[in-house]
Protein backbone atom coordinates (compact mmCIF):
# COMPACT_ATOMS: atom_id res chain seq x y z
CA UNK A 1 0.00 0.00 0.00
CA UNK A 2 2.81 2.23 1.53
CA UNK A 3 4.12 1.78 -2.55
CA UNK A 4 1.41 2.21 -4.34
CA UNK A 5 0.66 5.44 -3.04
CA UNK A 6 4.24 6.59 -3.36
CA UNK A 7 4.28 5.68 -7.01
CA UNK A 8 1.05 7.38 -7.63
CA UNK A 9 2.29 10.43 -5.98
CA UNK A 10 6.22 10.94 -7.72
CA UNK A 11 5.93 8.69 -10.48
CA UNK A 12 8.31 6.00 -9.33
CA UNK A 13 11.75 8.47 -7.95
CA UNK A 14 13.60 4.71 -6.64
CA UNK A 15 13.20 1.50 -7.61
CA UNK A 16 10.95 -0.36 -4.95
CA UNK A 17 13.32 -2.39 -3.04
CA UNK A 18 15.49 0.50 -2.75
CA UNK A 19 12.74 2.57 -1.55
CA UNK A 20 11.35 0.10 0.98
CA UNK A 21 15.08 -0.72 2.19
CA UNK A 22 15.61 3.20 2.74
CA UNK A 23 12.16 3.38 4.04
CA UNK A 24 12.06 0.75 6.77
CA UNK A 25 10.12 2.10 10.21
CA UNK A 26 13.07 3.41 12.82
CA UNK A 27 9.72 5.02 14.89
CA UNK A 28 6.55 5.31 14.12
CA UNK A 29 6.31 9.22 14.31
CA UNK A 30 7.71 11.42 11.72
CA UNK A 31 10.40 8.25 10.55
CA UNK A 32 12.53 10.30 8.70
CA UNK A 33 14.50 9.86 5.41
CA UNK A 34 17.22 12.38 4.22
CA UNK A 35 19.54 13.05 1.67
CA UNK A 36 21.94 16.09 2.16
CA UNK A 37 23.13 19.05 -0.55
CA UNK A 38 24.87 22.12 -0.10
CA UNK A 39 22.38 24.67 -0.08
CA UNK A 40 19.43 22.07 0.65
CA UNK A 41 18.22 19.01 1.97
CA UNK A 42 15.62 16.74 0.99
CA UNK A 43 13.03 14.17 3.43
CA UNK A 44 10.95 11.45 3.41
CA UNK A 45 8.73 11.62 6.55
CA UNK A 46 6.38 8.76 7.40
CA UNK A 47 3.81 8.37 10.65
CA UNK A 48 2.53 5.19 11.16
CA UNK A 49 0.44 5.85 14.02
CA UNK A 50 -2.09 8.60 14.81
CA UNK A 51 -0.71 11.58 16.99
CA UNK A 52 -1.55 15.04 18.38
CA UNK A 53 0.59 18.18 18.70
CA UNK A 54 3.96 17.30 17.62
CA UNK A 55 5.80 19.77 17.92
CA UNK A 56 8.01 21.52 14.14
CA UNK A 57 10.34 23.95 14.15
CA UNK A 58 11.95 25.53 10.81
CA UNK A 59 15.07 27.04 11.09
CA UNK A 60 15.71 27.47 7.40
CA UNK A 61 12.52 27.45 4.98
CA UNK A 62 10.62 24.61 4.97
CA UNK A 63 8.60 22.92 1.93
CA UNK A 64 6.22 20.44 2.98
CA UNK A 65 4.47 18.60 -0.29
CA UNK A 66 1.45 15.88 1.37
CA UNK A 67 2.36 12.41 -0.48
CA UNK A 68 -0.49 10.57 1.63
CA UNK A 69 -2.81 10.68 4.35
CA UNK A 70 -4.16 13.75 5.94
CA UNK A 71 -2.17 16.60 8.51
CA UNK A 72 -3.92 19.42 10.41
CA UNK A 73 -1.78 21.96 11.04
CA UNK A 74 -1.96 24.58 14.31
CA UNK A 75 0.12 27.77 13.99
CA UNK A 76 0.68 29.88 16.90
CA UNK A 77 -1.47 33.20 15.51
CA UNK A 78 -4.16 30.63 14.76
CA UNK A 79 -7.42 32.35 16.84
CA UNK A 80 -8.07 30.47 19.93
CA UNK A 81 -10.65 28.49 19.49
CA UNK A 82 -8.94 27.49 15.94
CA UNK A 83 -9.52 23.78 14.76
CA UNK A 84 -6.52 24.39 12.61
CA UNK A 85 -5.54 24.10 8.39
CA UNK A 86 -6.80 20.59 7.18
CA UNK A 87 -3.88 19.53 4.66
CA UNK A 88 -4.47 16.99 1.96
CA UNK A 89 -2.56 15.27 -0.79
CA UNK A 90 -1.87 17.55 -3.80
CA UNK A 91 -1.13 20.27 -1.38
CA UNK A 92 2.04 21.80 0.40
CA UNK A 93 2.64 24.06 3.11
CA UNK A 94 5.55 26.53 3.76
CA UNK A 95 7.09 27.49 6.77
CA UNK A 96 9.03 30.25 7.18
CA UNK A 97 12.58 30.36 8.68
CA UNK A 98 12.00 30.79 12.46
CA UNK A 99 8.60 29.78 12.33
CA UNK A 100 7.16 26.53 14.32
CA UNK A 101 4.14 24.81 14.34
CA UNK A 102 1.89 21.98 15.68
CA UNK A 103 0.87 18.69 13.84
CA UNK A 104 -1.98 16.33 13.77
CA UNK A 105 -1.84 12.80 12.51
CA UNK A 106 -5.42 11.95 12.89
CA UNK A 107 -5.53 8.58 10.33
CA UNK A 108 -1.68 7.62 10.61
CA UNK A 109 -2.06 3.50 10.43
CA UNK A 110 0.79 1.27 9.85
CA UNK A 111 -1.20 -0.06 6.68
CA UNK A 112 -1.70 3.65 6.02
CA UNK A 113 0.72 6.02 6.82
CA UNK A 114 1.02 9.74 6.42
CA UNK A 115 3.56 10.67 4.43
CA UNK A 116 5.13 13.89 3.61
CA UNK A 117 8.14 15.27 1.32
CA UNK A 118 10.11 17.68 2.30
CA UNK A 119 12.61 20.39 0.95
CA UNK A 120 14.42 22.63 3.41
CA UNK A 121 16.45 25.08 1.77
CA UNK A 122 19.10 28.14 3.30
CA UNK A 123 17.90 31.03 4.27
CA UNK A 124 20.57 32.99 2.92
CA UNK A 125 19.65 31.06 -0.66
CA UNK A 126 15.98 32.37 -0.66
CA UNK A 127 17.12 35.76 1.17
CA UNK A 128 18.70 36.48 -2.33
CA UNK A 129 15.87 35.55 -4.57
CA UNK A 130 13.64 37.25 -2.45
CA UNK A 131 15.61 40.47 -2.99
CA UNK A 132 15.24 40.32 -6.42
CA UNK A 133 11.63 39.50 -6.48
CA UNK A 134 11.07 42.08 -4.31
CA UNK A 135 12.03 44.89 -6.88
CA UNK A 136 9.10 43.59 -9.14
CA UNK A 137 6.52 44.93 -6.65
CA UNK A 138 4.58 48.30 -8.03
CA UNK A 139 5.02 50.44 -4.84
CA UNK A 140 7.38 50.61 -2.38
CA UNK A 141 5.32 50.35 0.56
CA UNK A 142 4.12 46.99 -0.91
CA UNK A 143 7.58 45.84 -0.68
CA UNK A 144 8.18 46.99 2.56
CA UNK A 145 5.74 45.06 4.02
CA UNK A 146 5.85 42.02 1.96
CA UNK A 147 7.58 39.16 3.93
CA UNK A 148 7.82 35.18 3.58
CA UNK A 149 6.75 34.82 7.39
CA UNK A 150 3.26 34.47 8.86
CA UNK A 151 0.75 32.70 8.44
CA UNK A 152 1.97 29.54 7.18
CA UNK A 153 2.07 29.42 3.50
CA UNK A 154 -1.13 27.07 1.82
CA UNK A 155 -0.48 26.09 -1.81
CA UNK A 156 -1.26 23.11 -4.40
CA UNK A 157 0.83 20.59 -5.22
CA UNK A 158 0.73 21.24 -8.56
CA UNK A 159 2.12 19.46 -11.72
CA UNK A 160 5.40 22.02 -11.90
CA UNK A 161 5.94 21.73 -8.21
CA UNK A 162 5.73 17.58 -8.81
CA UNK A 163 8.04 17.88 -11.40
CA UNK A 164 10.40 19.68 -9.70
CA UNK A 165 10.13 17.56 -6.06
CA UNK A 166 10.69 14.42 -8.16
CA UNK A 167 13.64 15.90 -9.85
CA UNK A 168 15.16 17.07 -6.53
CA UNK A 169 14.73 13.64 -5.13
CA UNK A 170 16.23 11.73 -8.07
CA UNK A 171 19.26 14.00 -7.91
CA UNK A 172 20.06 13.52 -3.86
CA UNK A 173 20.32 10.38 -4.63
CA UNK A 174 22.63 9.76 -7.79
CA UNK A 175 26.14 10.66 -7.82
CA UNK A 176 25.80 12.46 -11.04
CA UNK A 177 29.19 14.79 -11.53
CA UNK A 178 26.70 17.79 -11.89
CA UNK A 179 25.35 16.86 -8.93
CA UNK A 180 25.34 19.92 -6.85
CA UNK A 181 24.77 22.32 -10.15
CA UNK A 182 21.81 20.66 -11.07
CA UNK A 183 20.34 20.50 -7.27
CA UNK A 184 21.02 24.59 -7.01
CA UNK A 185 19.06 25.00 -10.12
CA UNK A 186 15.56 23.09 -9.21
CA UNK A 187 15.95 24.58 -5.61
CA UNK A 188 16.45 28.10 -7.47
CA UNK A 189 12.91 26.94 -9.75
CA UNK A 190 11.11 25.68 -6.55
CA UNK A 191 12.38 28.73 -4.74
CA UNK A 192 10.69 31.23 -7.09
CA UNK A 193 7.34 29.64 -7.85
CA UNK A 194 7.25 29.43 -3.68
CA UNK A 195 7.60 33.44 -3.55
CA UNK A 196 5.40 33.95 -6.86
CA UNK A 197 2.66 32.36 -5.35
CA UNK A 198 3.28 34.44 -2.23
CA UNK A 199 3.53 37.47 -3.97
CA UNK A 200 0.43 36.88 -5.84
CA UNK A 201 -1.47 36.18 -1.85
CA UNK A 202 -0.02 39.00 -0.89
CA UNK A 203 -0.81 41.37 -3.46
CA UNK A 204 -5.02 39.60 -3.10
CA UNK A 205 -4.86 40.38 0.33
CA UNK A 206 -3.93 44.33 0.01
CA UNK A 207 -6.88 44.67 -2.64
CA UNK A 208 -8.82 44.14 0.76
CA UNK A 209 -6.96 47.20 2.57
CA UNK A 210 -6.88 49.48 -0.63
CA UNK A 211 -8.63 48.01 -3.61
CA UNK A 212 -7.97 50.67 -5.95
CA UNK A 213 -4.07 51.34 -5.11
CA UNK A 214 -2.66 50.64 -8.74
CA UNK A 215 -4.23 49.29 -11.56
CA UNK A 216 -2.65 45.38 -10.88
CA UNK A 217 -4.48 45.79 -7.71
CA UNK A 218 -8.15 47.07 -9.13
CA UNK A 219 -7.49 43.90 -11.52
CA UNK A 220 -7.42 41.46 -8.90
CA UNK A 221 -10.29 43.21 -6.74
CA UNK A 222 -12.31 43.14 -9.79
CA UNK A 223 -11.63 39.37 -10.60
CA UNK A 224 -11.73 38.67 -6.78
CA UNK A 225 -15.09 39.97 -5.90
CA UNK A 226 -16.63 38.40 -9.03
CA UNK A 227 -15.38 34.93 -8.60
CA UNK A 228 -19.38 33.60 -10.20
CA UNK A 229 -19.69 35.71 -13.17
CA UNK A 230 -17.70 35.20 -16.42
CA UNK A 231 -14.65 37.31 -17.07
CA UNK A 232 -15.07 39.84 -19.42
CA UNK A 233 -11.27 41.16 -20.43
CA UNK A 234 -12.97 44.32 -21.61
CA UNK A 235 -14.67 45.25 -18.66
CA UNK A 236 -11.71 44.45 -16.35
CA UNK A 237 -9.49 46.62 -18.69
CA UNK A 238 -11.92 49.68 -18.08
CA UNK A 239 -11.80 49.03 -14.75
CA UNK A 240 -8.48 48.78 -14.33
CA UNK A 241 -7.62 51.57 -16.66
CA UNK A 242 -5.02 49.13 -18.97
CA UNK A 243 -4.78 48.55 -22.32
CA UNK A 244 -5.55 44.60 -22.88
CA UNK A 245 -2.14 43.94 -23.85
CA UNK A 246 -0.32 46.02 -20.54
CA UNK A 247 -2.88 43.90 -18.91
CA UNK A 248 -1.67 40.25 -19.76
CA UNK A 249 1.54 41.60 -19.36
CA UNK A 250 1.24 43.02 -15.90
CA UNK A 251 -0.04 39.83 -15.02
CA UNK A 252 2.12 37.29 -16.74
CA UNK A 253 5.01 39.54 -14.95
CA UNK A 254 3.48 40.24 -11.11
CA UNK A 255 0.88 36.71 -11.17
CA UNK A 256 2.67 34.04 -12.95
CA UNK A 257 -0.58 33.65 -15.34
CA UNK A 258 -3.27 35.06 -17.25
CA UNK A 259 -6.48 36.90 -15.70
CA UNK A 260 -8.92 33.44 -16.88
CA UNK A 261 -6.24 31.33 -15.00
CA UNK A 262 -6.23 33.40 -12.23
CA UNK A 263 -9.67 32.99 -11.63
CA UNK A 264 -10.13 29.78 -12.11
CA UNK A 265 -7.39 29.21 -9.42
CA UNK A 266 -9.49 31.51 -7.55
CA UNK A 267 -12.94 29.08 -8.36
CA UNK A 268 -11.08 26.20 -7.47
CA UNK A 269 -9.80 27.17 -3.82
CA UNK A 270 -12.47 28.95 -2.73
CA UNK A 271 -14.75 26.30 -3.47
CA UNK A 272 -12.39 23.91 -1.46
CA UNK A 273 -13.00 25.95 1.28
CA UNK A 274 -16.43 26.02 0.64
CA UNK A 275 -16.46 21.47 1.05
CA UNK A 276 -14.20 21.88 3.77
CA UNK A 277 -17.35 24.03 5.19
CA UNK A 278 -19.91 21.34 4.69
CA UNK A 279 -21.54 22.99 1.65
CA UNK A 280 -23.22 20.72 -1.37
CA UNK A 281 -20.81 20.33 -3.51
CA UNK A 282 -23.33 21.07 -6.73
CA UNK A 283 -24.61 24.23 -4.83
CA UNK A 284 -20.69 25.34 -4.66
CA UNK A 285 -20.45 24.58 -8.36
CA UNK A 286 -23.14 26.42 -10.10
CA UNK A 287 -22.66 29.28 -7.16
CA UNK A 288 -19.03 30.18 -8.79
CA UNK A 289 -20.07 29.74 -12.19
CA UNK A 290 -19.20 26.44 -13.65
CA UNK A 291 -21.58 25.08 -16.19
CA UNK A 292 -22.11 21.80 -14.76
CA UNK A 293 -21.61 20.09 -11.61
CA UNK A 294 -18.97 16.80 -14.41
CA UNK A 295 -16.81 20.45 -15.48
CA UNK A 296 -16.83 21.43 -12.01
CA UNK A 297 -15.88 17.95 -11.27
CA UNK A 298 -13.17 17.88 -14.30
CA UNK A 299 -11.87 21.07 -13.17
CA UNK A 300 -11.53 20.09 -8.96
CA UNK A 301 -9.47 17.15 -9.99
CA UNK A 302 -7.27 18.70 -12.00
CA UNK A 303 -6.40 21.21 -9.86
CA UNK A 304 -6.53 19.63 -6.23
CA UNK A 305 -5.71 15.50 -7.53
CA UNK A 306 -8.74 14.16 -6.45
CA UNK A 307 -12.76 14.82 -7.29
CA UNK A 308 -14.42 16.75 -4.84
CA UNK A 309 -16.69 13.60 -2.94
CA UNK A 310 -13.26 12.46 -2.31
CA UNK A 311 -11.86 15.59 -1.22
CA UNK A 312 -14.61 16.31 1.03
CA UNK A 313 -14.44 13.33 2.52
CA UNK A 314 -10.22 13.22 3.18
CA UNK A 315 -10.98 16.56 4.72
CA UNK A 316 -13.81 15.31 7.18
CA UNK A 317 -16.53 17.63 5.69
Amino acid sequence: MIQKLWDACTGRMMASDELNKLRTPQKLIENRVGFTGEDSEVAIYDTYERASRVHLDAEELLFCGMISGRKIMHHPDDPVDSSGTVFLPHESFVVAPGEAVEIDFPDASLDNPTTCLTVEISRDKVSQISERLMESLTMPEMAEQWQFGNPVLHTHHNSETQRLLNRLMKLFMENHPDRDLLIDLNVTELIIRLLRHKTRDFLLTWCSCDPEANALIAALDWINSTLSQPLDIARLCRHAGLSRSRLYVEFKEKIGCSPVELQQQLRLKRAAERIRNGEAITAVAYDLGFKSPSHFCRRFKAFHGCVATEYKERSGA
